[in-house]
């Protein structure tokens, strides 16, 4: 069996040689391709590969038709919309991703940007402190939960919404359950997106949402820019100036936000949640440890296109 290793951006070198010895273990063959700068090096190398081992490269029906012996694609991550579902079900690929591998380091990356737009982005002033403020978590997965748990760390009220979460499960996490959107927004200073990119939920945060947050209220998006209405976004923005949004998503109007409201928005450069070296080893392992058990054992356990 032969496993391409397929990263625009690499996995550090740790996490390569985890992989490599997962790898060889299972008596398969690790190819890597690293740094590539065209899509035609992808196409070429996955031709003859049984399992594909990506980060945040493309992989659409042009690569997945060049895939002729592929078995399984693994997203080193949670999220997966980098991946055509529909052709790579229709073509028998099962597709994977990693949940929960980066879930610690994209939750403190949360409070890395709320501390800094509580405090005004170190601009000098006067800022607030997160004791006795509430959060809450949109969305109550491995990142949610971990949000949870730091957020309590800093002495902070939580409550979580997820309608596929039973209620139970987020009460044990010591967090308190509601069940509306207009709930989630209205009841807490600070609301930490952990939503996917779906057909339900893009553009699903703006305007009207928003505009329910409490006096300095601040939007905290490190899920996918695509679930923020921008428009909706900049008009709450403009008719409340107490509110503030940082992301880990650079949108696609940040040039125009960042000149409307100037400190009360922040963005990283690019996607930098998972960018920690533990997440960068533990994705890469465990997305090496998935394509061996399903090649070897049939187990799909986290297959994302059922």
């Amino acid at each position: 069996m032969k496993v391409l290793v397929a990263t625009e951006k690499p996995f550090a070198a740790v996490a390569v040689d985890g992989i490599r010895k997962v790898l060889d273990e299972a008596g398969y063959e690790l190819v890597l391709l690293e740094k590539y700068s065209s899509k035609q090096e992808l196409l070429d190398a996955v031709a003859d590969a049984d399992g594909l081992i990506i980060r945040s490269d493309i992989v659409d029906k042009e690569v997945l038709d060049a895939a002729k012996q592929l078995k399984i694609v693994v997203r080193a991550g949670a999220g997966y919309d980098n991946i055509d579902l529909e052709t790579s079900k229709a073509k028998g690929v099962v597709a994977q991703n990693t949940p929960g591998q980066n879930s610690n380091a994209v939750a403190e990356l949360v409070f890395g940007m709320t501390v800094m737009a509580v405090r005004n982005m170190y601009n000098g002033t006067s800022g607030t402190e997160l004791k006795e403020k509430s959060i809450g978590i949109h969305a109550f997965g491995q990142v949610g939960r971990n949000v949870a748990r730091i957020a309590k760390g800093f002495g902070m009220g939580v409550s979580a919404l997820d309608p596929y979460c039973p209620d139970e499960v987020i009460t044990e996490a010591g967090v308190r359950p509601v069940h509306s959107v207009e709930e989630l927004y209205s009841t807490n200073q600070f609301v930490s997106l952990h939503i996917p990119a779906t057909a339900e939920t893009k553009k699903s945060v703006g305007y009207d949402l928003v505009k329910l947050m409490p006096k300095n209220g601040v939007l905290i998006n490190t899920a996918r820019k695509e679930v923020i209405d921008e428009d909706g976004l900049a008009k709450a923005m403009e008719e409340r100036p107490d509110i503030k949004y940082v992301a880990d998503i650079k949108p696609d109007s940040a040039e125009e936000l960042k000149a409307k409201f100037g400190d009360r928005v922040f963005f990283t450069p690019k996607k930098m949640g998972a960018q920690t070296a533990e997440a960068n080893i533990n994705a890469g392992i465990a997305a090496a440890q998935q394509t061996v058990a399903f090649l070897r054992d049939g187990v799909n356990r986290f297959q994302v296109n059922k």
